[in-house]
């Protein structure tokens, strides 16, 4: 018999497959894209904005990042891949799963130190700064440092600042992005690590200090349609290299790339 976690998880893992297969089947009509969890708030503005402006849909599958590559890997139905990472968009790439050419590198982010908005920790992020301590018996909430974008830019951070093995241990680590930024709105985690938008949108947090952008890697999110993609795909990544869709994005925090 298998212990009740794993079949929780083997559960969840299905689930996940399936979202490609059910979001297409909600929009026989339009096209369906798998986005990073971060992208949650942004891209459904722009998906109204774009449907408001042409009368095509967009139906969207949130996960993080390397689960959404895995679900391409596993099933047809998804029109388009942004990713939170190049990562995982050159998983997908090496399965010639993407139309290459249409691949491009949309918009940047940052990350930053969050706490809940009552708190009054205080820290200077720098080399060797006191994240161990300020964490007082609790844990860091984080995307997991393994698998997702948010999680290993983290790491890669707190590495460089010379304080990773300080907490690795005392971790609480979310499925993606959003689930560490949960962590910490709702008081489970005195401290976090999440994208500097997830934080713009979550009333219930404040930043406590952003992390120095030498400290890890430059954080890209890529865009590609699938090789099986709908070709009205491509008019809905160009609307997102557009003026009106970087004015929504600019608004959240997100930084355009490319022209």
């Amino acid at each position: 018999m298998f212990p009740l976690r794993w079949l929780r998880k083997f559960a969840v893992a299905g689930l996940l497959l399936l979202l490609p297969f059910a979001a297409a089947a909600q929009n026989a009509g339009g096209i369906t894209v798998l986005a990073a969890a971060s992208l949650t708030n942004v891209m459904q503005d722009i998906a109204t904005r774009y449907e408001a402006a042409t009368g095509r849909k967009v139906a969207f599958s949130f996960a993080g990042s390397m689960i959404l590559a895995k679900q391409i890997e596993a099933s047809a139905g998804a029109d388009m891949f942004i990713s939170a990472d190049t990562e995982s968009m050159d998983y997908v790439d090496g399965k010639n799963f993407i139309a290459r050419n249409t691949r491009t590198n949309l918009f940047g982010n940052s990350l930053v130190l969050i706490a809940p908005a009552g708190s009054k920790t205080a820290l200077t992020i720098a080399p060797g700064f006191k994240l161990a301590e300020a964490l007082n018996g609790g844990r860091l909430a984080m995307a997991n440092t393994e698998t997702v974008p948010a999680g290993r830019y983290g790491k890669a951070a707190l590495t460089a600042l010379g304080v990773w093995e300080s907490v690795r241990t005392r971790l609480a680590e979310g499925e993606d992005v959003r689930g560490a930024l949960a962590y910490v709105a709702r008081g489970e985690a005195p401290l976090g690590i999440v994208y500097a938008t997830d934080a713009r949108i979550e009333p219930k947090v404040r930043v406590v200090g952003s992390f120095p952008t030498n400290s890890y890697p430059p954080i890209v999110y890529p865009a590609a349609l699938t090789k099986g993609g709908k070709p009205e795909a491509m008019a809905f990544l160009t609307y997102l290299k557009g003026p009106e869709a970087r004015s929504v994005l600019a608004r959240a925090g997100f930084t355009a790339l490319g022209k």
